[in-house]
This record gives C-alpha cells, sequence and structure tokens, in this order.
C-alpha cells in the first residue's frame, strides 16, 4: 500500500551544512533501491521531508532516520495511503531554502509533481510543505533538549499509613498519587485512586457489579478516601477524588453525602477537587449539569479527567466550566514525536486559556513528553515520571534537577 510520511527535525550542532549533498547522494541511493521518493527541504535549521512508497519500506527508512545522529527532535507531522505518489523521479531531492526564494520553492516543488494531475496545494500533504517554506508554524517547534540532560530526585517524604488503615479499608481501599509542579518543585494536589482492600485494580474493585450498584459502590467509596486522607494528614492539602457523571444523576442526595463526609473527616469543601472522567456517556445531562452546579455552590471545585479520550469533550466544556481539565494520556504519549497529537494539545491549551480553565497532563513517564508539553504552557503534572501511586500512601515525588555538564 502507498504510504506517505512528512516529518520535521533539527540539525545537529555538530552537523556540517557543506555535508549536505553527500547525504543526500546516499540517501537517493538508498531510497532508490527501496521504491522510495521523495523531497526534502531545509532551513538552516530545520529538516522537513516527504517520503512516499511501499509501507514497509517507508517505516523502515523513517525507522533509520529517527536513530540518525546529524539531527534531532524528529517529529512526525504527517502519515497516510495515497492512490499515487506526487513525487517520482527520485529516491531524495534536496530544495535549501537559504538558496531560494519562497514562491520559487513552492512552484520548484510543483513541477517536480509526477501524478497524473497537476499538483496544487489543496492536497494536504503538499499544504505541509507551503506552511514549512512559510514558517507559519515555526513558533510552535519547540527544540527540547535530550532526555539525559535531567536527573529526577527523589525528596524522600513519602508517607504510609498506620494500622489504622484495616478498619478504614475492609470494602475498597486507595492508593495517592500527586499532581506535581515540577519546575516549582511543588506538589499541587493529590488524587486519591480506587483500589480494592488487596491493592488491585478499580477495574477489579468494579468488576461483578452491574446498573445502580456501579454507582452505590462508587460514590460510598469516598468516604473510605476521604478517611484515608484524614489519616494520612492531608489537612492542608488539595485532594483530588474521582466520581462516575452519572453517579451524581442516579444516587439522589449524592452531593449532600460527599459534604457530610467531607466535614466528618474534618476537611473542608474549597479543599476537594472531584473529577468526573468524560469515558461514560452521560445519559441525562440537565440533571448532572445542576448537581455539578450544586457542587461548586457547596465550595467543591470540579475537574474534567481523561480530556480528549471519551464521549463527551468539549460539550462538557459548554455546558459547564471546570475549573481544571486533565488531558488524557493517549494524546500525551510520545507528544514530543507526534505532529497530530502536539497540534490537538496545543489546541486545548488554547482553549482552556481562554475559558482561565487549568490544566493537567496526566500518565506523563518520559521526561520528553514533560519538556515539550512544559514548553507548550502545560506546568502541572502527573506520572510516573515524578511519582507512581502509592498503595495506602503518599509517594516519595522526583524533582527535576538540571545536569550541568550536559
Amino acid at each position: 500500500m502507498l504510504t506517505t510520511l512528512i516529518y520535521r527535525s533539527h540539525i545537529s550542532e555538530n552537523f556540517p551544512t557543506d555535508a549536505l549533498k553527500d547525504m543526500v547522494f546516499a540517501a537517493n541511493s538508498k531510497n532508490g533501491q527501496a521504491d522510495v521518493t521523495g523531497i526534502l527541504l531545509f532551513n538552516g535549521i530545520h529538516f522537513f521531508q516527504l517520503l512516499e512508497g511501499p509501507e514497509e519500506s517507508v517505516f523502515s527508512i523513517y525507522r533509520h532516520i529517527c536513530a540518525d545522529p546529524r539531527h534531532y527532535n524528529v517529529v512526525e507531522i504527517f502519515c497516510d495511503f495515497a492512490p499515487k505518489r506526487r513525487f517520482g523521479n527520485a529516491g531524495m531531492e534536496l530544495f535549501d531554502l537559504r538558496e531560494h526564494e519562497k514562491e520559487a520553492v513552492l512552484q520548484s516543488v510543483l513541477d517536480r509533481g509526477t501524478t497524473r494531475y497537476q499538483l496544487l496545494y489543496d492536497d494536504r500533504a503538499l499544504q505541509f510543505f507551503r506552511t514549512f517554506v512559510e514558517a507559519t508554524e515555526k513558533e510552535n517547534y519547540f527544540e527540547i533538549p535530550p532526555a539525559e540532560s535531567w536527573a529526577f530526585v527523589s525528596d524522600g517524604n513519602g508517607v504510609e499509613m498506620d494500622n489504622a488503615a484495616a478498619d478504614i479499608t475492609r470494602e475498597c481501599s486507595f492508593a495517592f498519587q500527586p499532581i506535581v509542579d515540577p519546575l516549582a518543585q511543588k506538589t499541587v494536589s493529590l488524587e486519591a485512586l480506587i483500589r480494592t482492600p488487596a491493592g488491585e485494580s478499580a477495574l477489579a474493585f468494579f468488576n461483578g457489579r452491574t446498573g445502580d450498584e456501579v454507582y452505590e459502590a462508587d460514590l460510598s467509596s469516598k468516604s473510605v478516601a476521604l478517611a484515608m486522607a484524614a489519616a494520612l494528614n492531608v489537612a492542608g492539602q488539595t485532594l483530588s477524588i474521582n466520581l462516575l457523571p452519572m453517579t451524581l444523576v442516579r444516587i439522589p442526595d449524592a452531593v449532600d453525602f460527599l459534604l457530610a463526609e467531607i466535614k466528618a473527616n474534618g476537611l473542608i469543601p474549597e479543599q476537594i477537587i472531584v473529577e468526573f472522567t468524560e469515558n461514560e456517556v452521560i445519559s441525562r445531562l440537565e440533571e448532572f449539569t445542576n448537581a455539578v452546579r450544586q457542587l461548586k455552590a457547596a465550595g467543591i471545585r470540579v475537574a474534567i479527567d481523561h480530556f480528549g479520550g471519551g464521549f463527551a469533550g468539549l460539550s462538557l466544556l459548554a455546558q459547564f466550566q471546570p475549573e481544571r481539565i486533565k488531558i488524557n494520556r493517549e494524546l500525551i504519549r510520545d507528544v514530543h514525536k507526534s505532529g497530530s497529537r502536539q497540534a490537538i494539545v496545543r489546541a486545548i491549551i488554547q482553549c482552556c486559556a481562554s475559558l482561565e480553565i487549568r490544566i493537567s497532563a496526566v500518565g506523563v513517564e518520559k521526561p520528553e513528553e514533560w519538556m515539550w508539553l512544559e514548553s507548550a504552557g502545560v506546568s502541572h503534572f502527573q506520572g510516573h515520571l515524578f511519582a507512581a501511586p502509592a498503595f495506602q500512601g503518599i509517594p516519595a515525588v522526583c524533582w527535576p534537577e538540571m545536569l550541568s555538564d550536559i
């Protein structure tokens, strides 16, 4: 199947630009043998290349490209399938933008087209060429250093529950994970993640429950979460608890129950954030919205968890204004290498900035993910890179420290 792939990268400092022609000559021969064709642009700092050919050949060459030390910050911008090659005369042809006018380069790229129909810039792949040549997206090229530039050092401040946990956690238990501002070295809040008494996942806790049993168990478990938080002495800390959206709709007086449990455990509504996942379909949106208003009226803040990975998405932002959203892990994974994820995350950031909604990124596991997101404007993070959830306790946090010899 004919595959089209476009990537962007940053030239390495130790790669002399006068070696470009030799690089292109070698790549042209290699690509030709693999039946891969394409166009390479270079602006003095960034490479931009379109590759076309059989799927396996394109991805094989791209894997070698990603491992090539002559460039870094390789970002896949576009990958799709096409009926015909756009460029078929060369394994790789170079256009050095430093030597030509923008419009001349664009016209030259069009003139190299080999499809049956004249290439026009309504072609989506070629729109990326125009964007790169005209440098309209250059401010979004976040150049991040290698992962090895940072060390992540534990603060050693973990907390474990004492033997009182046995009485609290008969029906369920919780693991706690911090949400942090890494550069400020500050814990923003703690999230209580439901577990079975033996420490198994939320899926195991809800397994076997049906209908309203799910929502009843969801709500009643929050009394355990709040009691454990009190036992862990989080009196001065913001605490996030999760609720299924329909729990507020299907269980009468759910808001009153939460308020009573908050008070009973010596906490106050203003330090509680209720997170709703958008993974569940909300079938009675008006009733749900009214319940959210009750929470807010009582001083409890609300957040949308796993934003971008469920059913409701932007409609929830329009229906009610959460104080925070947490971007779904699927959008975070390898965001530093994916142009599509970067575009979506930037759009979320811009939307939330207009609405004055704070953003957290969850599931952050790689230094490069954190660095790219920090560059994009996200400052609050949750993930194993900083601290894994601690069962019946609060984990120590690993804070980033820049290595001076990098």
